[in-house]
């Protein structure tokens, strides 16, 4: 079973009329990221996304408030293309998906991005949030997909019952995810190292078997 969820950008609330277009999207968050690598945050307007992707500015702001959500929604769906096939083990599964991480924030336009929407969100409570909603809690779906998948297969245990252990499942994730994404996006957007087939690897043994599993 392949985890992949594409999800164009959510329509404002109480916006009516024609459906939106699914190419129309794609040539603007395109556009908003080509024009992040060219110009960086400070100069990107919404009117320069608009001319990049030949759309008038109007189309812009009937689909995102301000450049801060078009900005996370161009980041999100880059994001939204991480899959998790089964490899056939939990230290495979996250070898895979680590290097599809890694492999991405490699990509100038996710780099550039990624970089300019955190860095504006230490000030930005609102954009924060959104990019809690839009990219992290979204991409928590391929650790919920790898725990239950190596709970079948027996390499880790069944969640505890009741709400009790429904919270400690739900805690799990969140760290799990934050130990994963935390440590790839220090290497390459911090370290500038490469993630590569050798660091995934050590990198899982040490998540699954702890310091003492480091050779």
């Amino acid at each position: 079973m392949v985890a992949r969820m594409h999800r164009s950008p959510c329509p404002r609330k109480g916006r009516t009329g024609r459906p939106r277009s699914v190419e129309t999207d794609r040539a603007i968050l395109d556009a908003t990221r080509a024009a992040l690598v060219d110009v960086g945050w400070g100069k990107l307007t919404m009117s320069e996304v608009a001319t990049r992707a030949g759309v008038a500015k109007t189309t812009l702001y009937r689909r995102w408030a301000n450049k801060n959500e078009l900005v996370v929604d161009a980041v999100a769906v880059l994001f939204d293309e991480l899959e998790l096939p089964d490899r056939g083990c939990l230290q495979a599964d996250i070898e895979g998906v680590v290097l599809q991480f890694g492999a991405l924030l490699a990509r100038p336009e996710t780099k550039t991005a990624l970089m300019a929407v955190v860095a504006e969100s230490t000030t930005d409570d609102a954009l924060r949030e959104r990019i809690r909603s839009a990219i992290v809690d979204r991409q928590k779906r391929l650790v919920l997909l790898g725990r239950e998948r190596a709970q079948r297969r027996g390499e880790l245990p069944p969640d505890g019952a009741g709400p009790e252990g429904a919270l400690a499942a739900t805690r799990a994730v969140g760290l799990i995810f934050d130990v994963i994404a935390g440590a790839i996006v220090h290497r390459t957007l911090v370290s500038a190292e490469p993630v590569d087939a050798a660091w995934a690897h050590q990198f899982s043994t040490l998540l699954l078997t702890g310091l003492g599993g480091l050779g």
